[in-house]
């Protein structure tokens, strides 16, 4: 196990400016494809930059990640939409309570590490949510998610030589999941 550990740190090392470059496009490209791993790339950049350059570089790129998502649904999809649903009271309804979230509980779902923040993404770009507000949302909650997940990416190196981290960051992950489903049921998501 502590080999993993090596072969990470000289795949980092390896890799020189590269490495971090493609895990912040890797960022802006997970803010629309949520199959990859946020915390990974969160975690390659806490190890090559160290903790503050790796979290503002980390921060940077997923709000860069987040606006982007944002635009291509704003000006793509979003007058298409809302065409669509004009018709079904559901989904009109559940678009109009999302325009209209207030700043605090917007932000709080953006910073809930297991809240699917794509879905946040499109919904805001479909809504009619105003983008100052989600900007502001976006710049305040992402700092808790990228201190956590790079906090959980760093820890799990060095839990390999220290099993009690491990216990940490397991609590760390169910404690962030049953409050990210609390959050995730009090606003029906």
């Amino acid at each position: 196990m502590e080999n993993l550990n090596e072969i990470i740190i000289n795949f980092i090392n390896s890799a020189g400016a590269f490495g971090p470059v493609f895990a912040c496009l890797l960022i802006l490209i997970e803010s629309i494809c949520p199959v990859l791993p946020l915390a990974i790339f969160i975690g390659i950049n806490f190890l090559s930059f160290g903790n503050f350059f790796g979290f503002l570089i980390s921060w940077i790129f997923t709000i860069l990640g987040c606006i982007f998502s944002f635009i291509i649904f704003r000006k793509g999809f979003n007058k298409k939409f809302n065409l669509l649903i004009k018709d079904k009271n559901k989904t009109y309804h559940l678009m109009e309570k999302f325009s209209n979230i207030s700043l605090g509980s917007l932000t709080v779902l953006i910073a809930i590490p297991f809240t699917p923040a794509f879905l946040i993404n499109i919904a805001a770009g479909l809504s009619n949510i105003d983008f100052k507000k989600y900007f502001v949302a976006l710049v305040i909650g992402k700092i808790s998610l990228v201190y956590f997940w790079g906090y959980i990416s760093t820890s799990l190196l060095e839990s390999i030589k220290d099993p009690i981290i491990l216990l940490r960051i397991i609590f760390l992950l169910i404690l962030a999941y049953l409050v990210s489903k609390l959050v995730n049921k009090k606003f029906n998501i």
